[in-house]
């Protein structure tokens, strides 16, 4: 599928399985921080949208403003953190190699490149919407 023409419609019916829609204060930022840290491919991207891609997996952003006839929008807290609670897992990528990418953009290091007993090395990077995004490789 080309991400940067198919129409809205088209795209919507395409997606199937389980579905990530992240809302964020700024998706230009948010896939900015995405594309540097997690080398993530950014389609179609405007300050109210963005599709995320990871290897086959598709995800997208969404700015506060297109969900206003959202109910979900009146449950975002004021202040930041808004995805406490939230992890975000990236199977294929190196967590030193994310880590060095993220420190570069001044990003926050919940925790170090560490290895795990469920045999992964995995790290803890925040964004500044407060998700959780984790790069893990296997051990």
């Amino acid at each position: 599928m080309d991400y940067e023409s198919v129409s809205a419609e088209d795209f919507g019916k395409s997606l199937r399985g389980i579905g990530l829609n992240l809302l964020v204060r700024d998706v230009e930022a948010t896939a900015a921080f995405l594309r540097d840290v997690f080398e993530v491919g950014v389609h179609r991207l405007s300050k109210d949208f963005a599709i995320i891609t990871y290897g086959d997996e598709v995800f997208q952003l969404h700015a506060d403003g297109t969900y206003a006839q959202n109910p979900l929008l009146s449950l975002l807290p004021e202040n930041p953190p808004r995805g406490a609670g939230v992890e975000i897992r990236f199977y294929g990528t190196d967590p030193e190699d994310a880590v060095a990418r993220a420190e570069a953009r001044g990003a926050m290091i919940l925790q170090a490149p560490t290895d795990k007993p469920h045999g992964l090395r995995e790290a803890y990077i925040l964004c500044d919407d407060g998700y959780a995004w984790v790069p893990s490789r296997p051990l």
